[in-house]
């Protein structure tokens, strides 16, 4: 895939309406629908002001939550333009509707300068189906087309890639950073090039293994995932977490490793308990010994010392998934001194978002770090090699 993609930067918008994707699938309070955290918002601010400061009247789009019928006033992106207008110290001006007369009222008025936040696109059915006729009729709003929403890029919805079809499309800064640290990363990496994996299934990380076994020095493998590994080896697991059904491709995985001369280190111990509980107390088992009572919750010391001193030497990390189960105090020390290693570096570290990005703020790391990706499937999916159509629909350089 091509990671070198036009930019806001190229092309002249002076006076041009601008369409532009944002990503505001802000988490809200269920009763008063608050948004308790604007980081997806205050991320879009640099290409919203630049747009502005060039004279370009911003027409801005984005989906909030899963609508199923239609528009539902829990859904609405209300909170978003009243939070917007905030940041920007400036109006937005709030559509009824996405494409419906409202909109285009209001599309046809805007001015130089001023900024308009569309409905969410998911209250039109035709989003998600990437419907061109609703693509079109996004697109007769503007002359160019901005993506700057990364978190939605591995989806081809009308408003993600269908517009592109219709508007000359580049993308905004956030895009740019993404393609530009992941994309170099994974291209043309500082080595050695190492990647943590961890989080709870083998078979949602299947793809990023096997890509990074092409181009990765070291991989380690932590988290509910590790478990699977270790049955597959002959070790006993107990009740954690297993995928019965990804054996024989954990041991062809191990076997692709040895002969590509890639290193892929599984954890040597783990912290147990005998249930899933924030109370339960820490025991210490050998990674392939799990008592048949007993959990894995954790990696261990010894696994922590092997893991950090794989980091202390790299040239470039990529981080998708805790090592255990951050969120109990007791089980977060494997994430937490991956973590640290990572601060403590001087390699370029990227945090591949989800739960990754999560734990590194909730355990005070997030600007040791060079990147934190904004988006979680996204960066997945950018880290199993696969075309993201949210990107290849842009112009190329």
């Amino acid at each position: 895939m091509n990671y070198n993609k036009k930019t806001v930067k190229d092309i002249d918008v002076k006076g041009k309406k601008v369409l532009l994707r944002c990503d505001f699938n802000v988490p809200q309070d269920k009763d008063t629908l608050a948004i308790t955290d604007d980081k997806r918002i205050r991320a879009a601010l640099p290409t919203i002001q630049y747009l502005l400061d060039q004279g370009a009247a911003v027409i801005a789009c984005s989906h909030l939550g899963k609508p199923k019928n239609g528009p539902e006033d829990k859904f609405s992106l209300a909170p978003v333009a009243a939070r917007l207008s905030e940041l920007l110290g400036r109006d937005v001006v709030m559509a009824k509707d996405v494409v419906g007369e409202d909109a285009k009222a209001k599309a046809a008025a805007l001015q130089p300068g001023q900024i308009l936040l569309l409905e969410n696109t998911r209250f039109e059915k035709g989003e998600t189906k990437n419907d061109p006729e609703l693509a079109k009729a996004m697109a007769s709003m503007a002359q160019v087309y901005v993506s700057d929403a990364f978190g939605a890029v591995h989806r081809a919805h009308a408003s993600t890639a269908g517009v592109a079809a219709y508007l000359p499309a580049v993308s905004g800064f956030l895009i740019e950073k993404e393609l530009e640290i992941m994309g170099g990363a994974l291209a043309d990496p500082k080595r050695p090039l190492v990647a943590i994996l961890g989080g709870s299934k083998v078979s949602s990380k299947i793809g990023v293994i096997n890509h990074l076994l092409d181009i990765a020095d070291t991989i380690i493998i932590g988290g509910g995932m590790a478990y699977t590994f270790a049955k597959a080896q002959g070790g006993s697991v107990g009740k954690s977490l297993l995928e019965s059904d990804w054996l024989d491709y954990c041991n062809d995985m191990l076997a692709k490793a040895r002969e590509k001369g890639v290193a892929l280190l599984l954890p040597e111990d783990t912290q147990c308990a005998s249930e899933f509980s924030a109370d339960a107390v820490p025991v210490l088992h050998g990674a392939r010994s799990i008592p048949d009572d007993m959990m894995g919750m954790d990696i261990g010391p010894k696994t922590i010392a092997a893991y950090t001193a794989a980091v202390k030497g790299a040239g470039t990390v990529i981080w998708n998934g805790p090592m255990g189960v951050f969120e109990f105090p007791s089980f977060a020390e494997g994430t937490r001194a991956v973590a640290k290693a990572l601060a403590e570096t001087d390699a370029i570290t990227i945090i591949g978002g989800g739960d990754s990005a999560a734990a590194v703020a909730q355990l005070g790391f997030a600007d040791k770090m060079t990147h934190i990706s904004t988006g979680g499937g996204a960066s997945l999916e950018f880290l199993e090699g696969k075309e993201l159509p949210g990107v290849a629909c842009l112009l190329d350089q």
